[in-house]
């Protein structure tokens, strides 16, 4: 476009015509004109109503790719755009030009034809195929087929299930998953162990100079899925706090008394939160697992202890596990015999240790998936038949004979509800796969209300009913020549029988992770040495087991107050002290519940052991208030 001569706008001494490019682009259409809706297509483009954007524009060009080819007479004006493009170009630095681009939105798995038949266009279907996915969406960027609905889509509402599986394999933001010790269909053992020793010697003229790499484990990118809703994490948080401990609370009430018991859970269940809110603060500024933390802040002696107080909760959750199965099903073994046959516990246990050793192989948590969707089944019959008959007693019999408080035993009360509430291992995990990980304080505050109003009902409504007669296990306060009592027993029992597995994982994990630095993938040597460690894992929780089997009550006590308590009230506020309080007033808070902490779990550990030394025999049970001879074995 010629706008006359002499003007100001030519280079300095020219005589030429004035040339503008920002003035020739003001007259034609750019792409966000182009992208317009159909409306305002209608009324840039008049001439070319009715036709589709593959007819209009250039073959082979992206949807999100501007050409004025794709305007109608774009043959004719593309020499006015290459010379505006031209003009641009020469007022710019000489250096190499970057540009935004957004990426294009996924393709459907219907192949463009027109799109790969122009030069080049193979090679770009294949960069759009292959371009780096956002997490979440590997798998289909893998086999070049994207989700349908994209990474904005919300998850199924069943979907949590397998979100609680998946956050054992994060316990206590620990990478635990281990997919890699399986073998794929086309992978093999190789004997590289055998040459361990000459590979670590310094390396002389006979040495290789490309030597083989050594198969180290392959660590997974630690970090949750970010995609549970505030529901969804609610969920996975009810299902992480229920399990056994609300059985023992009933005998817990016995220990501490109606008055106590009552405070003593609310003051717990507060506490709790408190340091849960500690914790996930003090995660939220340093990223890492909760032994991670420790060892950034304090040194690798506190990652140590932290992993080595979460491996003796676990492994003391699951010798508690064993014993209540065992107890459960040697009532239920005793109640359909008609007293005519009983099973001891020390043969009960061996029979779950037998058990537990081959699952105890399992590599891939996720193989666990259908024990724990049946175990939360059946605990959740359990409960609510318990609430019922709780209930019908009380209505037909009135309140038992109850205490406000218990002088001698009150100890054990605190232990029992620690380890009710002891969950902190999955509060990173949940934390990580929620979308929105600011708002997990609120949603870990309603939880904590419905759990501790759970847990209250249950232990004050079962110790009203029973009173002195409550038992360790209260399903055994229930009529043991009822049928139904019996299911509901044997139901429990295979429940908590098979959420085991699940608990002692990651203790397994920790510990091996520790003490195995490679993978025995494609090593059977290291491999089996990892399964011999299995093993001894689960016949040690067995022995421990065996062990406290006469005292349940005063064994769960204790591995609620000497391995729970600092989890709970004394490494949560150590973190906080160094890795986020700043005013004197949180420095002070943290000092002084690390030091509350700290004798609270040496003063209650010590009664709970003076208790458990100068326990009375144990109530007779059901076959010997009837006078019946039992033959055990």
């Amino acid at each position: 476009m010629y706008m006359g001569s002499g003007g100001t706008g030519g280079a300095p001494g020219s005589t030429g015509p004035y040339e503008d490019p920002e003035i020739v682009k003001r007259h034609l259409v750019q792409p966000s004109e182009a992208e317009a809706g159909p409306s305002e297509e209608s009324s840039i483009q008049g001439t070319i109503k009715g036709k589709q954007p593959e007819q209009v524009g250039g073959a082979g060009l992206n949807e999100d790719e501007f050409s004025s080819l794709r305007l109608q007479g774009g043959d004719v004006t593309r020499g006015i755009y290459k010379w505006t493009e031209q003009a641009e170009a020469k007022n710019r630095l000489h250096r190499s030009q970057s540009f935004d681009h957004s990426r294009p939105e996924p393709e459907n798995e219907v192949e463009d034809i027109h799109a790969i038949k122009v030069p080049g266009g193979f090679r770009r279907d294949h960069l759009r195929r292959n371009v780096k996915s956002p997490p979440g969406n590997v798998s289909e960027a893998e086999h070049g087929v994207p989700s349908p609905g994209g990474a904005a889509n919300e998850r199924l509402f069943t979907s949590s299930f397998l979100e609680f599986l998946s956050i054992y394999g994060h316990f206590a933001g620990e990478e635990l998953e281990e997919d890699d010790e399986a073998l794929g269909p086309n992978e093999y053992f190789g004997d590289d162990y055998e040459d361990d020793a000459d590979n670590e010697r310094e390396p002389m003229e006979d040495s290789a100079l490309l030597p083989p790499n050594k198969r180290k484990r392959r660590r997974k990118t630690r970090g949750g899925s970010g995609q549970n809703s505030p529901m969804n994490a609610a969920l996975l948080l009810l299902k992480s706090f229920v399990g056994t401990g609300v059985l023992f609370l009933p005998r817990a009430y016995l220990s501490g008394g109606m008055l106590f018991s009552n405070l003593v859970l609310l003051g717990v269940a507060l506490l709790s939160y408190y340091c849960f809110v500690l914790l996930v603060s003090s995660r939220l500024k340093i990223d890492g697992s909760f032994g991670d933390m420790g060892g950034i802040l304090y040194g690798k002696w506190m990652r140590s202890v932290i992993l080595f107080s979460i491996v003796l909760s676990q492994i003391g959750f699951v010798a508690a596990y064993i014993v209540f199965t065992s107890e459960n099903l040697q009532a239920f073994i005793k109640a359909v015999s008609d007293c005519k046959t009983s099973i001891s516990i020390p043969y009960l246990i061996l029979m779950q240790m037998v058990i537990f050793l081959p699952f105890s192989l399992l590599r891939d948590i996720g193989k666990l998936g259908f024990t724990a969707l049946i175990a939360d089944a059946f605990i959740l019959i359990g409960l609510g038949y318990l609430f019922y008959y709780d209930v019908l007693t009380l209505a037909t019999d009135g309140l038992a004979d109850i205490i406000m408080f218990n002088k001698r035993d009150w100890t054990l009360f605190i232990g029992t509800a620690i380890f009710t509430f002891e969950g902190i291992g999955l509060i990173i995990p949940i934390q990580e796969s929620m979308k929105h990980p600011e708002k997990f304080p609120r949603v870990l505050f309603l939880v904590m209300i419905i759990i501790t109003v759970l847990f209250t009902t249950m232990g004050a409504f079962s110790y009203a009913a029973y009173g002195s007669k409550t038992e360790t296990v209260v399903l055994l306060n229930l009529p043991q020549d009822n049928k139904l009592v019996n299911t509901v027993q044997l139901l429990y029992s295979v429940a908590i029988l098979l959420s085991t597995p699940l608990q002692i994982f990651p203790a397994i994990r920790i510990v091996e992770t520790e003490l195995f630095t490679r993978s025995g993938k494609y090593n059977p040597y290291i491999k089996w040495q990892k399964n011999v460690f299995r093993f001894f894992v689960v016949m040690l929780c067995a022995g421990i087991a065996w062990g406290g089997a006469d005292n349940l009550d005063k064994f769960v006590a204790l591995v609620g107050n000497f391995a729970c308590i600092p989890l709970v009230f004394i490494y949560p506020p150590l973190l906080h002290y160094k890795a986020v309080a700043r005013s004197r007033l949180w420095k002070y808070s943290d000092i002084v519940l690390c030091i509350f902490g700290f004798f609270a779990m040496a003063y209650t550990t010590s009664m709970t052991v003076m208790n458990w030394a100068n326990s009375q025999p144990k109530a007779p049970g059901y076959c010997e208030r009837r006078g019946l001879g039992v033959d055990a074995w």
